[in-house]
């Protein structure tokens, strides 16, 4: 019978989630605050960790680092009722398999767990029978998709996703190491997983693995491997995500967290293909082809100490940068009814399309979680809706209504919507001014870029959250719109 334990300092919801889940025969426990929920996890092992975001001595990320370094194989599910595509973002970042808002409704969040189960009992075959993955070619099923084994790769029809396309025609059968950059959500792993499929190593182990969450502690264990008793807790040996790849591709994603420690023994495998298991002695020979991603600009992080020059231009043998959604709007429907397609499968549903309104909606909508929202907000859409098409009424209230931010500039007028990359919307008439359109669109949100650093204190990381967009975007409008703090 699987575990699930449930943390939440509301007594209700742990009471009626724990009755809940054993009528669906699952057998649980829970707790009302984190460090209660950690010593329940040391005495006893979890198949499932549903955790709220919001606890009386911890929040759900530091939750998700600890859970993952005490059972790495528990699934854990971050609830919350508070509907923030950034919280969402950030616990998928750090090893949440999903994310739920409240009123947790009992069909989403069994189907939820269901599935996150199923993935964790799936996991241990692939990392123990690597030599057991389908030896079939990928193939194109049409122009703009990528099928293996039945599982559809959409590209988009953009100018910017046939650009990446051949990009990975170009790069895939060779050996070379490859950066892929782009926001959160914009199918960095995707591409990475496509470049391997149409390599010659498709025959062979694609791993992948997430650097933002490994611990400092462990990262060099899930990497290269442990010999027993190298530490404690290392009651036998193990394999590293090195070995378990040979002869394949090993995807480092988010390769700029990666600790400076073993950056320095990342950079002895990429020198003379070997490793050597955390308190081994033996040096173990590997042929792995390493693909990477960042969210950041790598050259950045060189300049400021945090990443290894060396390493960066090994691994720098070709760059793909990857646009977000919302400058392939061209691209925003085509991935929308591919998602409608897999809910419809997953789900056991069969909605035919989205209202025109729905459409109008998406093209409109900044998309700051990029794919990986637009899935989440497609996926919950079909469980919602109970006709042919999905409608309004189940969209998130931040798409149908999107918050601004309001803030006046010097020339006199109002931002109605802070999204870089968007127009504003002119409340007043600028007054004796002639510039172009682009002037006042820059004006406009360099003035509320002041307003926000202004009320935060010049908080960047503060100001950043307020205007809905990561610490990069912002230092990079800082430096573009000349703003010394």
């Amino acid at each position: 019978m699987e575990k699930i334990l449930i943390i939440d300092d509301n007594n209700d919801i742990c009471v009626l989630l724990e009755r809940f889940l054993t009528k669906q025969k699952y057998k649980t426990a829970s707790a009302q605050r984190g460090e209660e929920g950690l010593t329940l996890l040391r005495a006893d092992a979890y198949d499932l960790v549903i955790c709220d975001f919001k606890l009386p001595d911890t929040d759900g990320l530091e939750m998700l680092r600890r859970i993952k370094v005490l059972s790495p194989t528990t699934a854990v599910i971050i609830i919350t009722g508070y509907s923030d595509v950034r919280i969402a973002v950030q616990a998928l970042k750090y090893g949440a398999f999903d994310y739920v808002t409240k009123p947790l409704l009992p069909d989403e969040i069994l189907y939820t767990i269901k599935n996150a189960l199923d993935k964790k009992a799936a996991q241990p075959a692939k990392a123990t029978e690597p030599a057991e993955k389908s030896t079939a070619k990928p193939a194109r099923s049409g122009k703009n998709e990528l099928a293996l084994g039945g599982k559809r790769f959409i590209f988009g029809k953009s100018r910017a996703a046939e650009q990446l396309q051949k990009h990975i025609e170009l790069i895939a059968p060779t050996s070379m190491s490859v950066i892929i950059s782009g926001e959160t959500g914009t199918g960095k792993e995707f591409v990475a997983n496509a470049i391997h499929l149409s390599s010659k190593r498709a025959d062979k182990p694609f791993v992948a693995i997430d650097c933002g969450a490994l611990s400092k502690e462990l990262a060099g264990s899930e990497l290269f491997g442990h010999v027993k008793g190298a530490f404690t807790g290392a009651m036998s040996e193990k394999m590293g995500s090195f070995e378990f790849a040979n002869g394949g591709t090993l995807f480092l994603d988010e390769i700029g967290n990666l600790s400076y420690e073993n950056q320095i023994k990342l950079l002895r495998v990429l020198q003379e293909r070997k490793i050597k298991r955390v308190g081994g002695n033996n040096d173990i020979s590997v042929d792995v082809r390493i693909v990477c991603a960042t969210n950041e600009d790598l050259r950045d992080a060189v300049r400021q100490g945090r990443f290894r020059e060396d390493i960066f231009h090994r691994l720098d043998e070709f760059r793909i940068d990857l646009p977000p959604l919302r400058d392939r709007r061209a691209d925003i429907m085509l991935f929308a009814e591919h998602f409608l397609e897999t809910a419809n499968q997953q789900l056991e549903k069969n909605v035919l399309g989205f209202d025109e309104a729905v459409r109008d909606k998406f093209r409109d909508y900044y998309w700051h979680g990029n794919l990986r929202e637009l899935q989440n907000v497609v996926k919950r859409a079909v469980l919602l809706t109970q006709s042919d098409y999905v409608s309004l009424e189940v969209l998130p209230h931040e798409i149908v209504s999107p918050t601004y931010l309001s803030a006046n500039d010097s020339a006199g007028f109002v931002l109605d919507a802070i999204r870089p990359g968007s127009m504003p919307v002119i409340q007043q008439p600028i007054q004796g001014q002639g510039g172009n359109l682009k002037s006042v669109s820059e004006s406009a949100e360099r003035a509320a870029i002041l307003k926000v650093l202004e009320k935060t204190g010049y908080n960047k990381t503060k100001a950043a959250e307020v205007l809905n967009i990561d610490r990069k975007t912002l230092y990079n409008k800082l430096k573009a719109y000349d703003i010394h703090l």
